[in-house]
């Protein structure tokens, strides 16, 4: 008897591509510009992005989505809003996408990889991808980085994953993902807990999958918001005292994330900041400055009132928080949220 394959093994995946610039689709004056192609602000469009790569066609049947062209920098709550957005639109318009795979900047891509890990609900996969060199330069890791981000939206593995990161043959959660170099290919790390998988040569493989809650069985439902609550991160530093803090508040911080040093300590004189903050209404969650490693309840070393933010990263716990603070102020559910997430 000879042996048949269905067509659903032999389907090439559904992706669909949204472009919102970054250095993955920026041009630079020649090959060697790997820097200064910043400051040209000139960048392709996700159609002419994606015809630089003819070997997308070799894994998926890829749909380009024109939504944006921005320099990750310049990204904040605004554009978010209107990406989730964006993207409930696609997976409704397109019920048959396997995944969707989102370009952008690396400096934020961590942000909105959260955020977007937070808000979204719709089950199809969502892939974060992104570039430490420009379209442009030699050895560029853009094209492979798209490639791979590609292949992992379309994985059947990659349902029930969250939102991820695709950068350098490995794969992240939206959750623990960071930025951690200025200039290296191998940037984004998971440093308390590793990559869920890699994206290699033959095949996608999963190694975990992520525990904390995440799209789209989540609690935070944007759809009707046009803006969020304001929270600032202010960073401990040997000396510092309240000033940074109390600007805060005069400039209408609803939050403040205090990057603390490890685990969680501040100095004495932002500690008063805080309390004054946590008198005056605002929320302070506690966080850490090093990247790593859990924040525990602090008594009276923390503010009175406060919430601590586990591990994550002082702008993931700003993100938590806004998004919290929509929600509710009582202490006790925001505690949870954290716990939760």
């Amino acid at each position: 008897m000879v042996a048949t394959t269905s067509p659903e093994a032999t389907r090439r995946p559904v992706v669909a591509v949204i472009g919102t610039g970054g250095t993955i689709a920026s041009v630079g004056g020649d090959g060697l510009e790997l820097v200064r192609y910043i400051d040209r602000k000139q960048m392709l469009s996700i159609d002419a992005l994606l015809a630089r790569t003819p070997e997308l066609a070799q894994v998926a049947d890829v749909t380009a989505i024109a939504y944006d062209v921005l320099q990750s920098h310049a990204i904040g709550p605004d554009h978010w809003l209107a990406l989730v957005s964006r993207i409930h639109a696609l997976a409704a318009e397109r019920p048959e996408l396997d995944g969707i795979v989102v370009t952008h900047g690396t400096a934020t891509l961590e942000e909105t990889a959260y955020f977007l890990n937070l808000t979204l609900k719709v089950e199809t996969p969502v892939v974060m991808v992104g570039a430490q060199r420009p379209a442009t330069a030699v050895s560029g890791d853009g094209p492979l980085n798209l490639v791979n981000g590609v292949r992992t939206a379309g994985s059947v593995q990659a349902r029930g994953m969250g939102v991820m990161i695709v950068l350098n043959d490995e794969i992240q959660a939206a959750r623990e993902g960071a930025k951690t170099s200025t200039l290296r290919l191998q940037t984004f790390r998971s440093p308390d807990f590793g990559a869920l998988g890699h994206a290699d040569a033959d095949r996608v493989a999963f190694y975990r999958a992520p525990l904390r809650r995440h799209a789209p069985d989540t609690e935070f439902d944007v759809g009707g918001l046009d803006a969020l609550p304001r929270v600032d991160i202010v960073h401990a530093y040997a000396g510092a005292d309240g000033a940074a803090v109390r600007a805060c508040v005069d400039a209408g911080a609803q939050g403040i994330v205090m990057a603390g040093f490890a685990p969680g300590l501040v100095p004495p004189a932002q500690l008063e900041a805080l309390n004054e903050a946590a008198r005056a209404g605002v929320v302070v969650a506690h966080g850490s400055r090093v990247g790593s490693g859990r924040v525990p309840a602090l008594g009276a070393s923390h503010a009175r009132g406060s919430v601590t933010a586990d591990n994550l990263t002082p702008q993931k716990a700003r993100i938590l928080l806004m998004l919290g603070l929509a929600r509710t102020r009582d202490r006790t559910e925001l505690q949870r949220m954290f716990d939760t997430y």
